[in-house]
């Protein structure tokens, strides 16, 4: 498709207007001006010569400036309609703890949480049809974005994510279900939902194991990734005169739990030690089998009226000084 068959009027009722103005311009032609006597013919011929080409500048640019602000009101835009988008690709739903202990120095010079949402960014910014969606979860579970091909969005979304906007707590099965509900849905074969979290589930009302098999049988892949490094790490407990205050605390990961989760649905559990094994994961998520879904893209309208009003009004301005430099016909 090329670029020109993209283009649309918001306004379309406002092209009238060019029909006035090449109306007018047809009865200006065929209009006969009353004849005019002249005493000497030398004043007729030199106010012939010197404001025939003027008064047809000063036509052709009223004629211009017209249709300029016929299409500028007439609203031309590029874009703004929902296409199908039919490829290979997969429904994947990126469900991420932001509870406080997220927040965790363990991965030097970022904490866990910022180092997750880069690699979650990087992810996202892979994809070319896959749908996405964002779920976001501590004590509870909210649903960011829900499936959606706009890319744009989910990063912007991704960038947002901060502990604090949910109760806190770890509550793994509570994620899982809110991530299922999406995927149910979804078209296509492949679902996938991969679950980030650095903590064992002490939150929610649904046990994790039940969640996993109830999303198992709906035929969604469980991706599991445990964050922490090995040992102790800086948790905050609390904030202080100069921010959050920090202890080392140890680091605890239910991997049974998220071994039992991916098992089950045929998916995989990862540990990431840091941020570097964080990504080597992403990309190995990334090699996931695909299957043919459709989905819809909206673009967005590029606003056209800037350039004909721009010439609308360059054609007014040319109009003008040519009236004031024409002055009277001797």
């Amino acid at each position: 498709m090329n670029w020109w068959s993209r283009i649309g009027f918001g306004a379309p009722w406002w092209l009238a207007l060019l029909l006035l103005a090449m109306g007018w311009l047809w009865w200006r032609r065929r209009r006969r001006p009353a004849a005019i006597l002249f005493s000497r013919v030398d004043l007729l011929t030199r106010a012939t010569a010197r404001g025939k080409w003027v008064a047809r500048a000063i036509l052709t640019a009223r004629i211009v400036a017209i249709l300029g602000v016929g299409l500028a009101v007439a609203r031309p835009r590029a874009g703004a309609r929902a296409e199908q988008v039919e490829s290979d690709g997969i429904s994947i739903i990126l469900a991420v703890d932001i509870s406080s202990s997220m927040l965790a120095e363990d991965f030097q010079p970022l904490n866990r949480l910022e180092v997750a949402k880069q690699r979650v960014k990087d992810f996202i910014s892979g994809r070319t049809v896959d749908q996405v969606g964002i779920v976001a979860f501590s004590g509870e579970a909210l649903t960011q974005v829900p499936l959606t091909v706009d890319y744009p969005v989910l990063l912007a979304a991704v960038d947002a994510l901060q502990p604090g906007q949910l109760d806190d707590g770890t509550a793994i099965g509570t994620g899982i279900i809110t991530s299922a509900n999406r995927l149910r849905d979804a078209p296509g074969r492949s679902k996938v939902l991969v679950l980030l979290t650095d903590g064992v589930n002490n939150r929610g009302t649904i046990d994790p194991r039940t969640a996993a098999d109830a999303a198992a049988a709906l035929g969604i892949r469980i991706y599991t990734i445990g964050v922490g490094s090995e040992g102790m790490a800086p948790v905050p407990v609390g904030r202080g005169v100069f921010g959050l205050r920090y202890e080392n605390r140890p680091v605890e990961i239910d991997e049974a739990l998220l071994e039992y989760a991916a098992q089950i649905s045929g998916g995989r559990y990862f540990r990431a030690r840091d941020g570097a094994a964080l990504q080597r994961i992403y990309e190995q998520i990334d090699q996931l089998e695909r299957a043919p879904i459709r989905a819809k893209r909206y673009v967005r309208y590029q606003e056209l009226y800037r350039w004909p009003l721009a010439i609308a009004v360059g054609a007014l301005l040319f109009e003008l000084m040519l009236v004031g430099w024409r002055g009277p016909v001797p």
